[in-house]
């Protein structure tokens, strides 16, 4: 028979084991997956900037290509919480050759 010290130890080790299968540290690097279109994107719309924010940056408006409508679809402007000691870099498109590739945006120092 196994007592109950060994028990728990036993359980206390599953446990462990599990939780230590499951833990997912944070991501430190940053993946963006890049599709090539031959359509270009509509000229950038017009957005008012709001008035600022403390310990918030505007993110500007962008054109983001839809696959499902085969077109591009506006996502507008919103605030973001601002990171000390970083500056926003907003996304853009890039035309290389006959296709446009967008670059996220990214904080950057």
């Amino acid at each position: 028979m196994i007592s109950m010290t060994r028990k728990l130890a036993l359980v206390a080790g599953i446990g462990l084991a599990l939780a230590s299968v499951s833990y997912t540290p944070p991501a430190s690097a940053q993946v963006s997956v890049g599709v090539g279109i031959n359509v270009a994107p509509p000229p950038p719309r017009f957005e008012r900037a709001p008035p600022p924010r403390r310990g918030f940056v505007w993110v500007p408006g962008y054109w983001r290509w839809d696959p499902g409508y085969r077109r591009h679809v506006w996502i507008p402007g919103a605030w973001a919480r601002a990171r000390p000691g970083y500056r926003w870099y907003p996304g853009a498109w890039q035309h290389r050759g006959p296709n446009w590739y967008w670059r996220d945006g990214y904080w950057g120092r």
